[in-house]
C-alpha cells in the first residue's frame, strides 16, 4: 500500500514477531520504520529508522490506526494464520 509517498508493508520472514507494518520511502528493506498494532486496537512506533518527519510520523500513525481491522485482516491473509499475536 502507497500512502503519502511512503511504502506501508509487511516483511515476509517475520511472522513470528506480533503483528507490526514497515514504512518507508523508496525501496523497502526489513530495517525500515516499524509499527506494531495493540490488541486494544492501536498502534505503537516501534522505532522510526527510516528517519520520518514527526508530523507525518503522526499523520500516518492516526491512518494506521483507522485501518486497523483491514491490516490485521491482510496480516492474517498474507501470513495465513487465524490467529494474531500482538505486541501489547
Amino acid at each position: 500500500m502507497k500512502l503519502c509517498g511512503y511504502k506501508i508493508y509487511f516483511w515476509s520472514n517475520e511472522n513470528n514477531e506480533p503483528i507490526h507494518i514497515h514504512i518507508s520511502k523508496g525501496k523497502p528493506t526489513s530495517s525500515s520504520t516499524k509499527v506494531w498494532l495493540t490488541k486494544s486496537g492501536g498502534c505503537i512506533l516501534a522505532h522510526n529508522n527510516s528517519q520520518i518527519p514527526q508530523n507525518e510520523i503522526n499523520y500516518l500513525l492516526e491512518i494506521i490506526s483507522a485501518q486497523y481491522f483491514l491490516i490485521v485482516a491482510k496480516w492474517k491473509e498474507h501470513f495465513c494464520v487465524d490467529e494474531v499475536k500482538f505486541y501489547c
